[in-house]
């Protein structure tokens, strides 16, 4: 009996065990400083997490090569004045090749040589609630992975220009880049948030967006272009003539509004019919002014026709006149009768003739005596 009880409390022991043990190796590893930050990285188990508990600043590229989360907790990741370059490899944080699988959330990146973030070759970033800024070649490099944007704030990134998210291929790299928008994106600068390679091995890449996405990315013609929750185009650049681009959903064209000085640009499906109340909604009408037409020219002699589809990129003239408040006709002056009212008829005319009848009669009585 008392061999059973043994037995018993041990079974019990050793699945006890087994249940903390996933819970001690899924334990997150903390970094304070650039060497346990390496060491952690390097330690934790294929899917584990990595948390920030000091602003970390760093000498060397970090290289990813599993599946990892680094969680900033708020914390930043900056690059030294004194950085080492690596195999010519200077970007702050790489995942590389189709092993690596860099999740980095609620952390910040800034300053570096070379790119904040890079997915390379297969590798894959996450960024979630990250601001990467103060990088000399970009914020982040899609170099042939693919990387999913959540939350991403882009400072100013590049030298001479901006260079938000850069889509490119190594000359070494076999896969196609990858960018897939699922949240949101924001930038101090509208320039050149996300751009296509002119130079090197790119051929042709992918853009998708995810339903519940509030900024899109779409490639609209001969233009790679950014957009808002309403369509409005935030940045546009323009995809290099020998490279090919492909995109999830509808095909897009772009639609130019001008009225005045003002002019706004939005995306709508390739194939779709605009109607007043959108254009309408993408206008502001100064007060006291209403719109008074929609045109194709800017003379304002061709107008738009709403049941046309958009196929191609087209502009929108619209006209819009002062609102003229409605004439109201003064009331006729009545002419104020001046002879007092009396209530007694004016006979003056019919005595005056009675007055020149009995002087004529008495004329020619006067002359028979």
């Amino acid at each position: 009996m008392k061999s059973k009880v043994k037995f018993a409390i041990l079974f019990i022991l050793v699945i006890a065990v087994l249940l903390v043990v996933p819970n001690i190796s899924n334990a997150a590893t903390t970094a304070t400083d650039e060497e346990s930050l390496n060491s952690a990285i390097q330690s934790v188990e294929d899917g584990g997490t990595v948390e920030l508990q000091n602003n970390i600043t760093v000498t060397k590229p970090i290289v990813i090569q599993k599946q990892v989360t680094i969680d900033g907790k708020g914390f930043t990741v900056s690059g030294s004045t004194d950085w080492t370059s690596t195999s010519g490899n200077q970007t702050m944080f790489t995942a590389q090749l189709s092993a690596a699988k860099l999740t980095l959330k609620n952390i910040d990146l800034n300053n570096g040589p070379k790119y904040g973030v890079q997915a390379y070759d297969g590798g894959s970033v996450i960024l979630n609630n990250v601001s990467i800024t103060g990088f000399r070649y970009g914020g982040v490099l899609v170099n042939g992975g693919y990387v999913e944007v959540i939350d991403l704030h882009l400072g100013e990134n590049g030298t001479g220009a901006n260079n938000g998210i850069e889509i490119d291929k190594g000359a070494a790299a076999t896969n196609n880049p990858t960018l897939v928008m699922n949240g949101t994106l924001t930038s101090d600068a509208t320039e050149n948030v996300v751009r296509v390679a002119e130079n090197g091995s790119l051929t042709s890449f992918i853009i998708s967006n995810t339903e519940s996405t509030t900024n899109k990315i779409f490639l609209a013609g001969e233009s790679l272009v950014l957009t808002d929750e309403n369509n409005n185009i935030v940045s546009e650049t323009t995809v290099p003539s020998k490279v090919t681009g492909t995109t999830t959903g509808t095909k897009q064209v772009i639609v130019t509004i001008i009225n005045g000085d003002e002019t706004n640009r939005i995306t709508v499906d390739e194939g779709a019919t605009l109607t007043e109340d959108m254009i309408k909604s993408h206008v502001i009408v100064p007060e006291g002014y209403e719109i008074d037409g929609y045109f194709t020219d800017e003379s304002f002699t061709n107008s738009f026709d709403f049941n046309s589809k958009i196929d191609v990129n087209t502009t929108i003239y619209v006209r819009t006149a002062e609102i003229k408040a409605p004439v109201t006709p003064e009331p006729e002056e009545e002419v104020k009768d001046e002879v007092p009212d009396t209530g007694i008829e004016d006979y003056t005319g019919i005595a005056v003739l009675a007055i020149l009848f009995a002087l004529g009669s008495m004329m020619i009585i006067s002359r028979k005596k």
